[in-house]
């Protein structure tokens, strides 16, 4: 009667609500429980017409947690007894899984063993584990918010008297806050990077992914310089009042002029371009070139020639970690990332400063001007995307921002909509991706150019050749005074006498080969390819990446072996073409670059492959040494740009910047002219010599160390 009551009393218990739960069963606790009940929702969801938000999250998680259980219970000695039913239980959420994916194959890209996880997917393992009555191990943790390192800081003199000399540096932050507006709520229970990143794959096109441009507008930037249409485009697009694009044309497209341009016409001044350390010098050339009235200044080092009022402040990212600080709060209105696949890994150091300096010109200034540029934004993964959206404040770790957020609510879908990965795609594209090719544009571009890319040269190297230079300099300075001192005259107050300083480098040029006192112009132009040997074979590797197949051409062996051993190391293929090889070997190697496609890069020898052969395989060709005439130099470049080559060719000119390597490629392209003239004659020898260059170079030098004097 009792035990009856008590049934009864039970029975009432449960009928009045289940007030109180009754005690779980062994084989209701641990995490093997909430793993099934997480996958059959999941499961459930998949069989609806409009799933809940974060399914394909929720999948995933459970995914690995069975793996890592089923590894743990195997391994663990105490569960001897009661493995085989715990095995048994995971097996049946195993196939609730493959269930699932059976009926959404896309969700089988979550089970690879090189599958990304998403900083949500971590955090949920994490709250499952949790509710298990289990702590995640330490790496499950979620991240810290990305945080530059402060180590190693320092604030260049400059910068403190720019801050002293405008006490009202301290910008508004209240235009920050209403970019940042509340956000429509639809999608708000819905994961949405995944699905943005996964419609580059599936709502693809076969078209490059462009933003719609206004037409151009004028085709001349300041000082006379001519613009090509399809940069003119995306300057007319800054000037109606675009500010962040990912500029993603292929190498060669001038980026770094729309870049330039586009800020001048945002007036996001001052501007701050963080660069790879090669291009550098390059970077301040081309503010001189396209926006003239502009001032640029290059850190290097310390940072004690820094110029802190100039208009655009170029750094490398190696710099970053010392110049950080003081960069963050500089003011900046506008930040362009050239090589912008530099910063894919967000766990590296580059990564970390440049998301925190956009983070903070994002919360300074009002609509800033931020542009990353690269010929590559992918290069291994899909999600290589992230840290570059990041940077442009389209996304954060999480989630969508601002203008894109708004652009998806505006859909009216969900991921769960059949028209939703083309919607996100153009919602992306829009915000701003530009993407032109060569081919794409090739009626806007010389069917062949050369491009010159001035690199700074290693401390040391670059003073070792200014004082191989100076000595040279000097001792033609002698001689040239010693002639006038016969005539019964003295450098003092004396005009140059140009026939005279030819004569004086023309004798320099005769004895060069027997020359044993200080270095002659051969042995100099020798030394700066060795310097400039490890800069210019990193590009040529940059390319190899971007944009496939690259011939290299140098002159000097040492060169040549310098390129193959940072080729080698990087793990690039190459094939190398030199004149010391029989003609089976050369012929092998070419057929290599040529068909293979794990051969990127053709090493060659200027004087030995700079004729006779056709490597139009490549578009793209780095002249990592200066030849001495300009026919010499078209003539490596034809191995590329003739019959039958279907893109347009550019040939990357490696120069040494502020040595006499600058000269001669002047001397060179000043010859041009004549080459040109004399091939349009219909005559058969190249009116540029190689004394002629050799010559000019050595008056340059002359004249150069004469007007110094005086």
């Amino acid at each position: 009667m009792a035990g009856s009551a008590e049934r009864g009393n039970g029975r009432g218990r449960r009928t009045a609500g289940a007030q109180r739960s009754r005690a779980k069963r062994p084989s209701e606790q641990g995490l093997i429980p909430i793993l099934a009940q997480v996958a059959r929702e999941v499961e459930r969801s998949v069989g609806k017409p409009s799933p809940r938000g974060g399914m394909r999250t929720r999948f995933q998680v459970v995914a690995l947690l069975v793996r890592e259980e089923r590894a743990r219970v195997n391994a663990d000695p105490s569960m001897s007894g009661t493995r085989a039913e715990q095995l048994k239980r995971l097996d049946g959420v195993a196939t609730i899984l493959a269930t699932t994916a059976a009926r959404d194959t896309s969700l089988l890209k979550l089970l690879a063993e090189d599958a990304k996880v998403s900083d949500a997917a971590r955090e949920y393992k994490a709250a499952l584990l949790r509710a298990a009555g289990m702590e995640p191990p330490e790496e499950e943790a979620p991240e810290p918010p990305v945080a530059a390192p402060k180590l190693n800081q320092v604030v260049p003199q400059s910068v403190l008297s720019r801050q002293l000399a405008n006490p009202f540096l301290a910008p508004d932050f209240s235009a920050a806050e209403a970019r940042r507006a509340s956000q429509a709520s639809r999608l708000a229970g819905w994961e949405l990077l995944e699905p943005l990143f996964a419609s580059f794959e599936q709502a693809a096109t076969g078209a490059p992914a462009c933003m719609e441009l206004p037409a151009p507008g004028s085709l001349t930037a300041a000082g006379g310089r001519l613009l090509m249409p399809h940069q003119a485009r995306v300057i007319a697009a800054t000037a109606r009042g675009h500010r962040t694009y990912l500029l993603a044309d292929e190498p060669g497209l001038g980026k770094t002029a729309q870049a330039l341009l586009s800020a001048q016409a945002a007036g996001a001044f001052p501007l701050l371009v963080v660069v790879p350390n090669v291009v550098k010098a390059n970077w301040a050339r081309e503010v001189e070139l396209w926006i003239p009235g502009r001032r640029a200044t290059v850190v290097h080092g310390d940072g004690e020639e820094v110029d802190a009022f100039a208009d655009v402040v170029i750094v490398n990212y190696e710099l970053l970690d010392r110049h950080a600080g003081w960069l963050g709060g500089l003011g900046f209105r506008g930040m362009v990332v050239d090589e912008a696949h530099f910063i894919k890994n967000k766990r590296s150091q580059r990564s970390q400063h440049v998301l925190a300096l956009s983070e903070q010109i994002q919360q300074r200034t009002p609509r800033p001007l931020l542009m990353a540029l690269t010929g590559t934004p992918l290069i291994n993964d899909i999600e290589d995307f992230r840290a570059i959206w990041q940077f442009l404040g389209w996304i954060d770790d999480k989630k969508p921002l601002g203008a894109l957020q708004i652009a998806l609510e505006d859909t009216g879908l969900t991921p769960s909509d059949p028209g939703f990965y083309a919607a996100a795609r153009a919602s992306v594209i829009d915000m701003g991706i530009v993407r032109r090719r060569k081919v794409d544009v090739v009626a806007d571009i010389p069917a062949r150019r050369v491009a010159d890319l001035p690199v700074e040269l290693d401390d040391a190297a670059a003073r070792s050749i200014r004082s191989a230079e100076e000595a040279l300099s000097r001792r033609m300075v002698t001689q040239y005074a010693s002639v006038l001192e016969a005539r019964g005259e003295s450098l003092a107050g004396h005009e140059i006498d140009l026939d005279l300083a030819r004569r004086v480098a023309a004798s320099e040029l005769k004895d060069a080969s027997s020359q044993t006192k200080g270095e002659n112009v051969f042995t100099m132009v020798r030394r700066i390819g060795q310097a400039k040997a490890g800069l210019a074979a990193d590009y040529a590797a940059q390319l190899a990446r971007n944009v496939g197949k690259v011939v290299f051409f140098a002159k000097h062996v040492d060169v040549l072996d310098q390129a193959e051993q940072t080729f080698a190391s990087q793990g690039i293929g190459f094939a190398s073409i030199r004149g010391d090889q029989t003609s089976k070997v050369r012929e092998k190697n070419i057929a290599a670059f040529t068909n293979d496609p794990q051969v990127e890069i053709a090493v060659c020898s200027l004087l030995t492959a700079g004729v006779g052969l056709n490597l139009q395989v490549a578009s793209n060709l780095v002249l990592a040494e200066l030849s001495w005439t300009y026919a010499e130099q078209t003539q490596a470049i034809d191995r590329i740009h003739r019959i039958g080559q279907e893109n347009p060719v550019t040939a990357w000119r490696i120069i040494a910047a502020q040595t006499i390597d600058s000269a001669i490629a002047e001397l060179i392209d000043s010859k041009s002219a004549l080459a040109a003239k004399a091939l349009d004659g219909a005559q058969d020898e190249d009116l540029t010599s190689s004394s002629d260059v050799q010559l000019e170079a050595l008056v340059r030098l002359l004249t150069d160390a004469l007007e110094r004097d005086h």
